[in-house]
């Protein structure tokens, strides 16, 4: 079978014009749970801030604007089609995508070059990429820039097996606590259950960009969304930590095997500007 060829120039425009997208536009699965849980809303201030949340997004949309000030580092989730092939470098093409999108966009540079050196690298770069190998012949781009309001208040642990599911309902509802009014809520809960240390924080992070109002495929885990939700929406947190019962607006769980000596759970919180924007070459 003959290789598909792109250029990398293509990656770097389609990553170029995501960032831009995601950064400005909601998509319509979370701008309607707003509204529906706006319209749920009984308490008059955390009325007050939704409805200031819509006018936000409703202004981005309009004026081509970012929603957050805070555009976040550039996620980079691409699936990559066994039967293609790059030509030139992929890896630079998605930061050089990031480059051009940031600086077009006018969209705040939030990347310093050395965690402790903490010298701004001026242009977003370098992306966070999360490769995967797919059958096919296409290339799956997903851009999801990620603010650290929310992600500073994402938490790992390492639970014993015996722990069980209690102990995973005691720990999501843990972070969320804890995290308070911090991540800007209400909140999208990525959860992130199996695997090893690092796995388990990357299923978290993958489980934000299901949209919010689908629900995970099997009915046991289905059934622990929204369990969790309705725990979460009780602590009364509420809209930008001022009290009321929109403190989430999805819990999305994805899962995966794990060592038998094993449990590991991370949770992954975004803010209601849950950013992330898609396109296949």
């Amino acid at each position: 079978m003959l290789m598909r060829i792109i250029q990398a120039a293509q990656v770097t425009d389609v990553v170029r014009r995501l960032c831009i997208q995601a950064n400005c536009h909601l998509t319509r699965d979370v701008k309607d749970c707003i509204t529906a849980c706006r319209a749920c809303e009984t308490f008059p201030v955390a009325q007050s801030i939704l409805d200031q949340i819509i006018e936000n997004y409703q202004i981005a949309d309009e004026n081509d604007v970012p929603v957050c000030q805070d555009t976040g580092m550039a996620c980079v989730f691409i699936d990559v089609g066994q039967d293609v092939h790059v030509e030139g470098s992929l890896e630079e093409a998605i930061h050089e995508g990031v480059r051009q999108g940031y600086a077009q966009g006018y969209l705040r540079k939030s990347v310093v070059g050395d965690p402790l050196g903490r010298v701004n690298t001026g242009d977003n770069t370098p992306a966070m990429i999360y490769y995967n190998i797919v059958p096919g012949d296409r290339v799956h781009i997903t851009v999801a820039p990620k603010g650290f309001g929310s992600e500073n208040m994402s938490q790992i642990k390492m639970l014993k097996p015996s722990d069980g599911v209690q102990g995973v309902k005691d720990f999501v509802l843990r972070v969320v606590e804890e995290a308070g009014p911090n991540p800007c809520p209400p909140i999208v809960v990525g959860v992130g259950i199996g695997g090893t240390f690092d796995k388990a924080a990357l299923l978290a992070k993958k489980a934000l960009l299901r949209p919010v109002d689908v629900r995970h495929e099997e009915a046991f885990y289905a059934e622990l969304e929204a369990e969790l939700l309705e725990k979460i929406n009780r602590l009364g947190i509420g809209p930008q930590g001022f009290g009321g019962r929109t403190t989430a607006l999805a819990v999305n769980i994805e899962k995966c095997p794990t060592h038998i000596a094993g449990l590991p759970v991370a949770v992954n919180i975004n803010c209601h500007v849950t950013r992330h924007q898609s396109e296949v070459i």
